[in-house]
Protein backbone atom coordinates (compact mmCIF):
# COMPACT_ATOMS: atom_id res chain seq x y z
CA UNK A 1 0.00 0.00 0.00
CA UNK A 2 1.45 3.37 -0.82
CA UNK A 3 2.15 5.93 1.47
CA UNK A 4 2.28 9.79 0.76
CA UNK A 5 5.09 11.62 2.53
CA UNK A 6 3.92 12.98 6.18
CA UNK A 7 0.04 10.95 5.65
CA UNK A 8 -1.32 7.98 6.85
CA UNK A 9 -1.04 4.95 4.25
CA UNK A 10 -2.85 5.10 0.68
CA UNK A 11 -5.56 2.94 0.37
CA UNK A 12 -6.24 2.31 -2.99
CA UNK A 13 -9.51 0.58 -2.46
CA UNK A 14 -11.41 2.44 0.30
CA UNK A 15 -14.35 3.77 -1.69
CA UNK A 16 -14.91 -0.04 -3.24
CA UNK A 17 -15.69 -0.81 0.61
CA UNK A 18 -18.18 0.98 0.33
CA UNK A 19 -21.78 -1.10 -0.95
CA UNK A 20 -23.56 1.56 -1.84
CA UNK A 21 -21.07 2.89 -4.06
CA UNK A 22 -19.59 0.02 -5.43
CA UNK A 23 -23.67 -0.29 -6.57
CA UNK A 24 -23.13 3.29 -8.10
CA UNK A 25 -20.39 2.62 -10.10
CA UNK A 26 -21.73 -1.11 -11.19
CA UNK A 27 -25.31 1.14 -12.98
CA UNK A 28 -22.89 3.72 -14.23
CA UNK A 29 -20.51 1.25 -16.13
CA UNK A 30 -23.36 -0.73 -17.36
CA UNK A 31 -25.00 2.36 -18.43
CA UNK A 32 -21.71 3.48 -20.11
CA UNK A 33 -20.76 0.51 -21.69
CA UNK A 34 -24.24 0.71 -23.21
CA UNK A 35 -24.43 4.06 -24.41
CA UNK A 36 -20.75 3.65 -25.67
CA UNK A 37 -21.85 0.44 -27.84
CA UNK A 38 -25.12 2.77 -28.96
CA UNK A 39 -22.43 5.77 -30.38
CA UNK A 40 -20.22 2.95 -32.44
CA UNK A 41 -23.41 1.13 -33.85
CA UNK A 42 -25.33 4.32 -34.95
CA UNK A 43 -22.32 5.67 -36.89
CA UNK A 44 -21.40 3.12 -38.06
CA UNK A 45 -25.14 2.84 -39.56
CA UNK A 46 -25.00 6.52 -40.56
CA UNK A 47 -22.21 6.46 -42.33
CA UNK A 48 -23.06 3.33 -44.09
CA UNK A 49 -26.49 4.93 -45.43
CA UNK A 50 -25.13 8.29 -46.01
CA UNK A 51 -21.37 7.66 -47.05
CA UNK A 52 -20.80 11.05 -45.52
CA UNK A 53 -17.94 12.28 -42.53
CA UNK A 54 -20.52 15.29 -41.92
CA UNK A 55 -23.49 12.96 -41.61
CA UNK A 56 -21.61 11.74 -38.40
CA UNK A 57 -21.01 15.37 -37.34
CA UNK A 58 -24.53 15.56 -37.34
CA UNK A 59 -24.82 12.81 -35.17
CA UNK A 60 -23.09 14.74 -32.48
CA UNK A 61 -25.05 17.96 -33.14
CA UNK A 62 -27.99 16.22 -32.95
CA UNK A 63 -27.36 15.31 -29.20
CA UNK A 64 -25.05 18.47 -28.14
CA UNK A 65 -27.94 20.99 -29.16
CA UNK A 66 -30.45 19.31 -26.58
CA UNK A 67 -28.32 18.82 -23.98
CA UNK A 68 -26.95 22.56 -24.00
CA UNK A 69 -30.27 23.46 -23.88
CA UNK A 70 -31.65 21.51 -21.35
CA UNK A 71 -28.34 20.88 -18.86
CA UNK A 72 -28.91 23.94 -16.57
CA UNK A 73 -32.11 23.11 -16.09
CA UNK A 74 -31.19 19.50 -15.69
CA UNK A 75 -28.18 20.63 -12.85
CA UNK A 76 -30.85 22.73 -10.47
CA UNK A 77 -33.35 19.67 -10.64
CA UNK A 78 -30.48 17.27 -9.24
CA UNK A 79 -30.37 20.19 -6.32
CA UNK A 80 -34.10 20.24 -5.84
CA UNK A 81 -34.72 16.69 -5.88
CA UNK A 82 -33.95 12.82 -4.76
CA UNK A 83 -31.03 12.24 -6.39
CA UNK A 84 -31.18 8.27 -6.42
CA UNK A 85 -34.96 8.33 -7.98
CA UNK A 86 -33.82 11.06 -10.69
CA UNK A 87 -30.77 8.97 -11.65
CA UNK A 88 -33.05 5.91 -12.03
CA UNK A 89 -35.77 7.89 -13.66
CA UNK A 90 -33.31 9.63 -16.59
CA UNK A 91 -31.76 5.67 -16.71
CA UNK A 92 -35.07 4.03 -18.12
CA UNK A 93 -35.61 7.32 -20.09
CA UNK A 94 -32.37 6.36 -21.62
CA UNK A 95 -33.92 2.64 -21.83
CA UNK A 96 -37.04 3.72 -23.82
CA UNK A 97 -34.58 5.95 -26.37
CA UNK A 98 -32.38 2.56 -26.96
CA UNK A 99 -35.84 0.72 -27.38
CA UNK A 100 -36.85 3.27 -30.35
CA UNK A 101 -33.51 2.51 -32.61
CA UNK A 102 -34.01 -1.09 -31.84
CA UNK A 103 -37.76 -0.69 -33.45
CA UNK A 104 -36.56 1.62 -36.43
CA UNK A 105 -33.68 -0.42 -36.94
CA UNK A 106 -35.30 -3.73 -37.08
CA UNK A 107 -38.87 -2.16 -39.56
CA UNK A 108 -36.76 0.05 -41.71
CA UNK A 109 -33.92 -1.98 -42.81
CA UNK A 110 -34.92 -2.69 -46.71
CA UNK A 111 -35.36 -0.25 -49.81
CA UNK A 112 -35.32 3.39 -49.30
CA UNK A 113 -36.42 3.41 -46.14
CA UNK A 114 -32.51 1.61 -45.70
CA UNK A 115 -31.38 4.90 -46.26
CA UNK A 116 -33.16 6.80 -43.72
CA UNK A 117 -31.17 8.65 -41.39
CA UNK A 118 -33.45 11.54 -40.02
CA UNK A 119 -35.28 9.31 -37.46
CA UNK A 120 -31.94 8.17 -36.27
CA UNK A 121 -31.09 12.08 -35.47
CA UNK A 122 -34.32 12.35 -33.91
CA UNK A 123 -34.00 9.68 -31.16
CA UNK A 124 -30.41 10.83 -30.91
CA UNK A 125 -31.50 14.42 -30.15
CA UNK A 126 -34.11 12.64 -27.41
CA UNK A 127 -31.53 11.40 -25.73
CA UNK A 128 -29.56 14.43 -25.53
CA UNK A 129 -32.24 15.62 -23.30
CA UNK A 130 -31.98 12.52 -21.43
CA UNK A 131 -28.69 12.70 -20.75
CA UNK A 132 -29.07 16.36 -19.37
CA UNK A 133 -30.54 14.87 -16.51
CA UNK A 134 -29.02 11.93 -16.03
CA UNK A 135 -24.83 13.57 -15.89
CA UNK A 136 -25.40 16.20 -13.10
CA UNK A 137 -27.92 13.85 -10.83
CA UNK A 138 -25.12 10.88 -11.58
CA UNK A 139 -22.16 12.96 -11.02
CA UNK A 140 -23.82 14.47 -7.38
CA UNK A 141 -25.11 11.06 -6.10
CA UNK A 142 -21.46 9.46 -6.55
CA UNK A 143 -20.18 12.42 -4.52
CA UNK A 144 -23.33 12.29 -1.78
CA UNK A 145 -22.12 8.81 -1.19
CA UNK A 146 -18.50 9.37 0.12
CA UNK A 147 -16.94 11.46 2.47
CA UNK A 148 -14.96 14.43 1.37
CA UNK A 149 -11.65 13.02 2.28
CA UNK A 150 -12.56 9.79 -0.17
CA UNK A 151 -13.32 12.17 -3.14
CA UNK A 152 -10.13 11.98 -5.14
CA UNK A 153 -10.16 8.60 -4.86
CA UNK A 154 -14.01 7.96 -6.26
CA UNK A 155 -12.90 9.78 -8.70
CA UNK A 156 -10.40 7.85 -9.79
CA UNK A 157 -12.48 4.80 -9.80
CA UNK A 158 -15.66 6.47 -10.95
CA UNK A 159 -13.34 7.23 -14.14
CA UNK A 160 -11.75 4.20 -14.73
CA UNK A 161 -15.07 2.37 -14.50
CA UNK A 162 -15.82 4.86 -17.12
CA UNK A 163 -13.85 4.39 -19.44
CA UNK A 164 -13.85 0.66 -19.09
CA UNK A 165 -16.98 0.66 -20.40
CA UNK A 166 -15.43 2.82 -23.40
CA UNK A 167 -13.22 -0.18 -23.98
CA UNK A 168 -15.98 -2.72 -23.99
CA UNK A 169 -18.68 -0.86 -25.53
CA UNK A 170 -17.09 0.30 -28.75
CA UNK A 171 -15.17 -3.47 -29.04
CA UNK A 172 -18.27 -5.12 -28.31
CA UNK A 173 -20.53 -3.29 -30.58
CA UNK A 174 -18.20 -3.71 -33.41
CA UNK A 175 -18.66 -7.32 -33.02
CA UNK A 176 -21.90 -7.64 -32.26
CA UNK A 177 -22.63 -5.14 -35.67
CA UNK A 178 -20.17 -7.47 -38.24
CA UNK A 179 -21.55 -10.91 -36.47
CA UNK A 180 -25.39 -10.67 -36.22
CA UNK A 181 -26.33 -7.12 -37.41
CA UNK A 182 -27.24 -3.65 -35.91
CA UNK A 183 -30.83 -5.23 -34.70
CA UNK A 184 -28.85 -7.49 -32.16
CA UNK A 185 -26.23 -4.69 -31.18
CA UNK A 186 -29.65 -2.32 -30.29
CA UNK A 187 -31.29 -5.28 -28.23
CA UNK A 188 -27.70 -6.17 -26.14
CA UNK A 189 -27.64 -2.22 -25.95
CA UNK A 190 -31.39 -1.73 -24.15
CA UNK A 191 -30.49 -4.85 -22.27
CA UNK A 192 -27.54 -3.64 -20.64
CA UNK A 193 -29.28 -0.03 -19.83
CA UNK A 194 -31.94 -1.90 -18.33
CA UNK A 195 -29.46 -3.73 -16.07
CA UNK A 196 -27.80 -0.55 -15.23
CA UNK A 197 -31.57 0.53 -13.97
CA UNK A 198 -31.77 -2.62 -11.83
CA UNK A 199 -28.02 -1.56 -10.43
CA UNK A 200 -29.73 1.42 -8.86
CA UNK A 201 -32.52 -0.42 -6.64
CA UNK A 202 -29.67 -1.83 -3.75
CA UNK A 203 -28.60 1.36 -3.01
CA UNK A 204 -28.89 3.30 0.74
CA UNK A 205 -29.40 6.91 -0.41
CA UNK A 206 -30.21 9.54 2.73
CA UNK A 207 -30.76 12.57 0.48
CA UNK A 208 -29.04 15.41 2.26
CA UNK A 209 -31.23 18.57 3.82
CA UNK A 210 -32.43 20.24 0.41
CA UNK A 211 -32.02 24.46 1.11
CA UNK A 212 -35.10 26.33 0.67
CA UNK A 213 -35.38 28.27 -3.03
CA UNK A 214 -34.77 31.87 -2.68
CA UNK A 215 -35.98 33.73 -6.16
CA UNK A 216 -36.78 32.17 -9.50
CA UNK A 217 -35.05 29.06 -10.82
CA UNK A 218 -33.41 31.06 -13.42
CA UNK A 219 -31.98 33.07 -10.29
CA UNK A 220 -30.75 29.36 -8.90
CA UNK A 221 -29.16 28.56 -12.74
CA UNK A 222 -27.36 31.95 -12.15
CA UNK A 223 -26.04 31.37 -9.00
CA UNK A 224 -24.52 27.77 -10.57
CA UNK A 225 -22.71 30.29 -13.16
CA UNK A 226 -21.84 32.85 -11.30
CA UNK A 227 -19.82 30.20 -8.70
CA UNK A 228 -17.76 28.42 -11.78
CA UNK A 229 -16.80 31.31 -13.46
CA UNK A 230 -15.91 32.98 -9.80
CA UNK A 231 -13.46 30.02 -9.21
CA UNK A 232 -10.24 30.57 -11.49
CA UNK A 233 -9.05 27.27 -11.15
CA UNK A 234 -12.32 25.60 -12.25
CA UNK A 235 -13.10 27.71 -14.75
CA UNK A 236 -9.44 27.11 -16.29
CA UNK A 237 -9.67 23.49 -15.90
CA UNK A 238 -12.37 23.34 -17.67
CA UNK A 239 -12.04 25.56 -20.65
CA UNK A 240 -8.67 23.96 -20.95
CA UNK A 241 -10.84 20.62 -21.38
CA UNK A 242 -13.26 22.24 -23.52
CA UNK A 243 -11.32 23.21 -26.45
CA UNK A 244 -8.74 20.48 -26.31
CA UNK A 245 -11.70 17.96 -27.21
CA UNK A 246 -13.38 20.13 -29.03
CA UNK A 247 -10.48 20.68 -31.23
CA UNK A 248 -8.38 17.39 -30.80
CA UNK A 249 -10.76 14.67 -30.50
CA UNK A 250 -11.49 12.65 -33.88
CA UNK A 251 -14.22 9.70 -32.36
CA UNK A 252 -16.72 11.28 -35.25
CA UNK A 253 -14.72 10.25 -38.03
CA UNK A 254 -12.92 7.45 -36.65
CA UNK A 255 -16.02 5.49 -38.88
CA UNK A 256 -13.70 7.23 -41.95
CA UNK A 257 -10.61 6.23 -40.91
CA UNK A 258 -11.56 2.33 -40.22
CA UNK A 259 -12.82 2.03 -43.82
CA UNK A 260 -10.65 4.90 -46.17
CA UNK A 261 -7.48 5.11 -44.43
CA UNK A 262 -6.95 2.15 -42.79
CA UNK A 263 -9.06 -0.36 -43.95
CA UNK A 264 -10.63 -2.39 -41.43
CA UNK A 265 -14.34 -3.02 -40.79
CA UNK A 266 -16.50 -2.74 -37.97
CA UNK A 267 -14.39 -5.26 -35.81
CA UNK A 268 -11.66 -2.79 -36.71
CA UNK A 269 -13.80 0.14 -35.66
CA UNK A 270 -14.77 -1.11 -32.38
CA UNK A 271 -11.18 -1.87 -31.61
CA UNK A 272 -10.05 1.76 -32.68
CA UNK A 273 -13.12 3.13 -30.40
CA UNK A 274 -11.97 1.49 -27.80
CA UNK A 275 -8.38 2.15 -27.56
CA UNK A 276 -8.46 5.38 -26.21
CA UNK A 277 -10.73 4.20 -23.01
CA UNK A 278 -7.71 1.31 -22.53
CA UNK A 279 -5.01 3.45 -22.21
CA UNK A 280 -7.84 5.42 -19.55
CA UNK A 281 -8.56 2.65 -17.45
CA UNK A 282 -4.59 1.54 -17.37
CA UNK A 283 -3.40 5.16 -16.55
CA UNK A 284 -6.67 5.28 -13.90
CA UNK A 285 -5.70 1.88 -12.13
CA UNK A 286 -2.13 3.25 -12.08
CA UNK A 287 -3.27 6.60 -10.61
CA UNK A 288 -5.64 4.54 -8.40
CA UNK A 289 -2.49 2.78 -6.75
CA UNK A 290 -0.62 6.10 -6.28
CA UNK A 291 -0.93 9.15 -3.69
CA UNK A 292 -3.03 12.20 -4.92
CA UNK A 293 -0.40 14.00 -7.19
CA UNK A 294 1.54 16.78 -6.48
CA UNK A 295 2.36 19.74 -9.13
CA UNK A 296 -1.06 18.65 -10.17
CA UNK A 297 -1.44 21.99 -12.20
CA UNK A 298 1.88 21.45 -14.54
CA UNK A 299 0.36 17.54 -14.73
CA UNK A 300 -3.03 18.55 -16.07
CA UNK A 301 -1.24 20.99 -18.89
CA UNK A 302 1.49 18.25 -19.66
CA UNK A 303 -1.38 15.50 -20.52
CA UNK A 304 -3.45 17.58 -22.27
CA UNK A 305 -0.32 18.94 -24.56
CA UNK A 306 0.60 14.67 -24.99
CA UNK A 307 -3.29 14.67 -25.51
CA UNK A 308 -2.80 16.51 -29.19
CA UNK A 309 0.51 14.84 -29.51
CA UNK A 310 -1.02 12.03 -30.24
CA UNK A 311 -3.76 12.96 -32.06
CA UNK A 312 -1.47 14.15 -34.43
CA UNK A 313 0.56 11.18 -34.62
CA UNK A 314 -2.49 9.17 -35.19
CA UNK A 315 -3.81 11.73 -38.31
CA UNK A 316 -0.49 10.95 -40.00
CA UNK A 317 0.01 6.68 -38.89
CA UNK A 318 -1.26 4.55 -42.16
CA UNK A 319 -0.45 1.49 -39.01
CA UNK A 320 -3.25 0.05 -37.82
CA UNK A 321 -1.08 -1.08 -35.19
CA UNK A 322 0.31 2.22 -33.99
CA UNK A 323 -3.00 4.21 -34.51
CA UNK A 324 -4.27 1.94 -31.57
CA UNK A 325 -0.80 2.86 -29.59
CA UNK A 326 -1.45 6.38 -30.35
CA UNK A 327 -5.43 6.25 -29.64
CA UNK A 328 -4.31 4.25 -26.03
CA UNK A 329 -1.52 7.06 -25.76
CA UNK A 330 -4.74 10.02 -25.83
CA UNK A 331 -6.67 8.20 -23.68
CA UNK A 332 -3.94 7.66 -20.96
CA UNK A 333 -3.41 11.47 -20.86
CA UNK A 334 -6.67 12.44 -20.98
CA UNK A 335 -7.67 10.27 -18.18
CA UNK A 336 -5.16 12.22 -15.81
CA UNK A 337 -7.25 15.25 -17.23
CA UNK A 338 -10.31 13.94 -16.32
CA UNK A 339 -9.52 12.75 -12.74
CA UNK A 340 -8.00 15.99 -11.86
CA UNK A 341 -10.42 17.98 -13.56
CA UNK A 342 -13.58 15.69 -11.22
CA UNK A 343 -11.30 16.38 -8.09
CA UNK A 344 -11.04 20.21 -8.33
CA UNK A 345 -14.92 20.66 -9.01
CA UNK A 346 -15.89 18.00 -5.94
CA UNK A 347 -13.71 19.43 -3.48
CA UNK A 348 -14.30 23.56 -4.26
CA UNK A 349 -18.51 22.96 -5.07
CA UNK A 350 -21.35 23.37 -1.69
CA UNK A 351 -23.02 19.85 -1.59
CA UNK A 352 -26.16 21.68 -2.27
CA UNK A 353 -24.46 23.01 -5.77
CA UNK A 354 -23.10 20.84 -7.05
CA UNK A 355 -26.21 19.52 -9.45
CA UNK A 356 -25.93 23.19 -10.74
CA UNK A 357 -22.07 23.00 -10.84
CA UNK A 358 -21.81 19.61 -12.41
CA UNK A 359 -24.30 20.81 -15.29
CA UNK A 360 -22.39 23.53 -16.04
CA UNK A 361 -19.01 21.41 -15.96
CA UNK A 362 -20.74 19.37 -18.51
CA UNK A 363 -22.68 21.78 -20.49
CA UNK A 364 -18.44 22.99 -21.54
CA UNK A 365 -17.21 19.19 -21.42
CA UNK A 366 -19.99 17.08 -22.06
CA UNK A 367 -21.59 18.75 -24.97
CA UNK A 368 -17.74 19.67 -26.09
CA UNK A 369 -17.74 15.75 -27.29
CA UNK A 370 -20.43 16.33 -29.37
CA UNK A 371 -19.74 19.57 -30.73
CA UNK A 372 -16.36 18.02 -31.32
CA UNK A 373 -17.95 15.59 -33.70
CA UNK A 374 -18.89 18.20 -35.76
CA UNK A 375 -16.06 19.86 -35.94
CA UNK A 376 -14.15 16.99 -36.83
CA UNK A 377 -17.26 15.94 -39.92
CA UNK A 378 -17.70 19.70 -40.96
CA UNK A 379 -13.45 19.95 -41.17
CA UNK A 380 -12.71 16.57 -42.18
CA UNK A 381 -15.12 17.89 -45.42
CA UNK A 382 -13.54 21.24 -45.76
CA UNK A 383 -9.73 19.91 -44.99
CA UNK A 384 -9.77 16.50 -46.04
CA UNK A 385 -9.35 14.01 -43.31
CA UNK A 386 -5.89 13.57 -42.37
CA UNK A 387 -5.18 17.29 -42.06
CA UNK A 388 -8.57 18.22 -40.30
CA UNK A 389 -7.10 15.75 -37.31
CA UNK A 390 -3.66 17.57 -37.49
CA UNK A 391 -4.90 20.48 -37.13
CA UNK A 392 -6.98 19.92 -34.33
CA UNK A 393 -4.26 18.35 -32.56
CA UNK A 394 -1.66 21.80 -33.46
CA UNK A 395 -4.98 23.89 -32.10
CA UNK A 396 -5.18 21.62 -29.00
CA UNK A 397 -1.46 22.92 -28.13
CA UNK A 398 -2.01 26.45 -28.73
CA UNK A 399 -4.69 25.98 -26.13
CA UNK A 400 -2.53 24.52 -23.59
CA UNK A 401 0.01 27.20 -23.80
CA UNK A 402 -2.77 29.77 -23.94
CA UNK A 403 -4.48 28.46 -20.68
CA UNK A 404 -0.53 28.50 -19.12
CA UNK A 405 -0.05 31.81 -19.79
CA UNK A 406 -3.53 33.57 -18.64
CA UNK A 407 -4.30 31.21 -15.63
CA UNK A 408 -1.34 31.03 -14.04
CA UNK A 409 -3.12 29.56 -10.83
CA UNK A 410 -4.03 26.41 -12.77
CA UNK A 411 -0.13 26.15 -13.50
CA UNK A 412 1.13 26.78 -10.15
CA UNK A 413 -1.78 24.58 -8.54
CA UNK A 414 -0.28 21.64 -6.35
CA UNK A 415 -1.73 18.90 -4.51
CA UNK A 416 -5.80 18.81 -4.61
CA UNK A 417 -8.04 16.07 -3.24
Amino acid sequence: MATDAGGPPHDPYAVLRNPDYRWFIASMGLVTLGLQMQGLVVGWQVYVRTGDPLALGLVGLSEALPFIGVALFGGHVADRVNRLRLCMGSTLALAFCSALLLGFTWHFTTGAAAKAVVPIYGIIFLTGIVRAFYRPANLALGTDLLPKELYANGSTWRVSVFHSGMVLGPALGGLVYAWRGPVAAHALVLALLVTGFLGLLPIHYLPRAIRPQEGSIFASLGEGLRFVFSQKLLLGAISLDLFAVLFGGAVAVLPVFAKEVLMTGPHGLGALRAAPAVGSVLMGLTMAHLPPLRKAGRTLLFCVAGFGLAMIGFALSRSFVASLLLLAASGAMDNVSVVLRATLLQTLTPEHMLGRVSSVNQVFIGSSNEIGAFESGLAARLLGLVPSVVFGGCMTLLVVLFTSWRVPELRKMERIG
